[in-house]
């Protein structure tokens, strides 16, 4: 499964960047320990400091690593988004509404 990972750092971690800390090593790290890969990092400009794309094999495997990671300390605000196939969402979607009868 395809995750976008956005987060927010703490003052401490920030100071940690500003020393030299190689943060896309780190990420790569991280998910080699949990079998998953990163797609790509970016640093960015607003209400989020990096975004952070992966890939894991499940859900279990995504959610272990967002409790490491909210739990490090190192972020203040740290949210995922699961990416979707809307094809398939829509193909289920049909067979759902053509099959489903509402109340009254």
């Amino acid at each position: 499964m395809k995750v976008i990972l956005m987060a927010k750092y703490a003052p401490h971690a920030l100071k940690g960047l500003i020393g030299g800390s190689d943060r896309r090593a780190a990420i790569k790290a991280l998910m080699d320990a949990i079998g998953g890969t990163v797609d790509s990092v970016v640093f960015t400009r607003g209400e989020y400091d990096v975004v952070v794309n992966i890939e894991v094999s499940d859900q279990v495997k995504l959610l272990g690593l967002v409790v490491a990671i909210k739990a490090s300390g190192a972020f203040e605000k740290a949210e995922y988004l699961e990416q979707i196939d809307i094809e398939k969402v829509i193909e289920v979607a049909h067979k759902a509404a053509q099959s489903y009868s509402p109340a009254g």
